[in-house]
């Protein structure tokens, strides 16, 4: 740890680590901002909230699209230099989204932004692992992290606000500007080493041959397309069905943000104990929070008090993922750009079903009952993956 970090002069762990969580913020920023930006979307280009929607899916179709692309061609790259690469994108690609002509050129360049969102978060991480001491490695790469859970609490109501009072292009405009940042810090304190441990492609492959690796993946894609529909739509529904100010919708993001990060924790201790009962459990009461959402949408408070469950759930992304990586003890570097691949077809489905319904003449609030059906399914899966898991210890103990 101690060789890799004095490789580039005075720079600290500590001072690494902020660089690289910065990243993740953008990330987060850029990921999660345009969904309470999207009824000034659709005042902007004269298209229905279901139209505005593609926009969101796009970025997420980026992401599936992207994370194993340029984890195959970037795999024995610097991580440095792939990281500066994937900023570079951040910066252009976003830049290009606050001067979009149309709502169909917005779609076009936030599919652009999403394209580097799974690879930078894999080269973050594991340049975290390698600075880190061998008894640290956890918390280093949880640091990293915190750059996207800091963005749901402060930066998505921040920008919510700016929407609000001046224009969603100034938002993206800015996410842009801080990639820009993020590009000459990552040129001054990250170390430009070489590989270590260069990455067999094939081991890497090798994951998608586990059959019990799909099905966990199964409750990302469809349990976490519950979020996504009822989040992508918070802002309708506020004005739409609670019809309280629009400063609301800021607050209604800073509780989701708040859940997001008392789930990562709380549900982090749980699994600890017994991860495949965390998630089961978990995933029940995203269910009722999820149909809770359409009658609380009618009192403020109540409705900030679903939200917050709701964003709470979003902590099974790491149970998950441990699950993940202890039911295929290789290939975790593939199982992080699947694990993003997961959560972004998630956010492409959410949104996708959510408008769909909409579109059909349903309430804004009423994605809540979408939204139960999505994490109902992700329970499903859940099931199928605990029998698995059961039929597999089963063998494992005749042998």
């Amino acid at each position: 740890m101690t060789n890799v970090a004095n490789s580039q002069g005075n720079a600290s762990t500590f001072t690494i680590l902020i660089v690289l969580a910065l990243g993740t913020f953008i990330l987060g920023l850029s990921e999660f901002s345009m969904m309470p930006m999207l009824p000034l979307i659709s005042e902007t280009f004269s298209s229905t909230p279901a139209q505005s929607g593609y926009a969101i899916s796009a970025y997420a179709i980026g992401v599936v699209v992207g994370a194993p692309l340029f984890m195959i061609t970037t795999a024995n790259m610097r991580k440095r230099n792939a990281l500066l690469m994937f900023v570079s994108m951040m910066f252009l690609f976003n830049g290009l989204s606050a001067f979009a002509n149309s709502l169909e050129q917005l779609i076009l360049f936030r599919f652009l932004s999403g394209l580097p969102h799974g690879a930078y978060f894999a080269a973050a991480i594991l340049l975290a692992a390698d600075i880190a001491p061998a008894d640290k490695r956890a918390s280093f790469m949880s640091k990293v992290f915190m750059g996207l859970t800091i963005a749901t609490i402060v930066g998505v109501p921040m920008v919510t606000l700016v929407g609000q009072n001046f224009s969603w292009r100034y938002c993206l405009a800015g996410t842009a500007l801080l990639a820009l940042v993020a590009l000459v810090l990552i040129v001054k304190y990250v170390p430009n080493v070489k590989n270590t441990a260069p990455t067999s492609i094939l081991d890497e492959l090798s994951v998608l041959k586990n059959k019990l690796v799909w099905t966990i993946l199964g409750i990302i894609i469809i349990g976490f397309g519950g979020v996504f529909c009822v989040y992508t739509y918070i802002a309708d529904t506020i004005l739409e069905v609670t019809h309280t100010p629009a400063y609301t919708i800021s607050i209604a993001m800073i509780m989701f943000g708040i859940g997001c990060t008392l789930g990562n924790y709380l549900l982090g201790k749980a699994a600890d104990h017994s991860p495949l009962k965390t998630t089961g459990a978990a995933l029940i009461g995203a269910v009722v929070f999820a149909a809770s959402y359409v009658s609380a949408s009618h009192n403020i408070w109540l409705l900030y008090a679903v939200i917050f469950f709701i964003g709470f759930s979003v902590g099974l992304g790491t149970v998950i993922q441990s699950l993940l990586m202890d039911v295929s003890p290789q290939g975790h570097a593939m199982i992080g750009a699947l694990v993003q691949c997961a959560f972004n077809t998630a956010n492409a489905i959410g949104p996708w079903l959510g408008g769909m319904a909409i579109a059909g003449g349903a309430l804004p609030s009423q994605t809540g009952y979408v939204s139960a059906a999505l994490f109902l399914g992700g329970f499903l899966m859940w099931s199928l993956s605990a029998m698995q898991m059961k039929k597999q210890s089963c063998k494992l103990s005749k042998m």
